[in-house]
């Protein structure tokens, strides 16, 4: 009796290497961007400058990191006792939204790379096969530093990209502009007791 070892095709081979080049290409650009912000962290600040658009470019940059959160709101509070500050906070979880592409990639492209995920990520997984977008919109929407986990499973689940986006944005909108209004209404108030 002989045994027969089935040897991975080439198409095999190829595929996985694409997705290990991917993997790590996403992996160093989110490395790239959060050293980027950590060297040059006045530079973001200044973006608030730019009114609207620098919302959104603060949303974009500071969200592109993969689970090391950058505090970007603290700029969109500013943003938010000179401009409209539900604007401020739409503009901004779009931003936010596409730049969590990042983790939605590592996901997609490097998801049979995982070997022990961990607790959470498989908690949030079992969630997120359950309810789906709904899942998405609740972590997007919620007031803790979990999109980006949410981001890697989406991809890793394959959850079509434009409803992550879609979702993911409604669900930080709610989050964003009730934190930028409240940071207005606050900083309103602190200014009037300096008065």
């Amino acid at each position: 009796m002989s045994i027969t070892v089935n040897k991975p095709s080439s198409a095999g081979k190829k595929s996985r290497l694409r997705a290990i080049l991917l993997l790590g290409l996403t992996i160093f650009l989110a490395l790239a961007i959060t050293a980027g912000l950590f060297l040059f962290r006045d530079k973001v600040n200044s973006l608030g400058n730019y009114g609207y658009l620098g919302a959104f470019l603060v949303g974009l940059v500071t969200s592109a990191t993969v689970v090391i959160p950058v505090p970007g709101i603290v700029v969109l509070f500013a943003l938010g006792t000179t401009l409209n500050p539900i604007l401020v906070g739409l503009v901004g979880a779009a931003g936010g939204t596409l730049g969590e592409m990042t983790g939605f990639l590592v996901g997609h492209e490097g998801h049979q790379l995982m070997q022990n995920p961990g607790q959470l990520y498989l908690s949030m997984e079992k969630w997120m096969r359950r309810w789906g977008g709904w899942a998405i919109f609740i972590i997007a929407a919620a007031p803790i530093p979990l999109f980006d986990v949410a981001g890697i499973i989406s991809g890793a689940l394959k959850f079509p990209l434009w409803k992550f986006l879609l979702i993911g944005w409604a669900g930080k909108s709610i989050k964003f502009v009730i934190l930028v209004v409240a940071g207005a209404w606050g900083w309103e108030t602190l200014l009037g007791f300096l008065h």
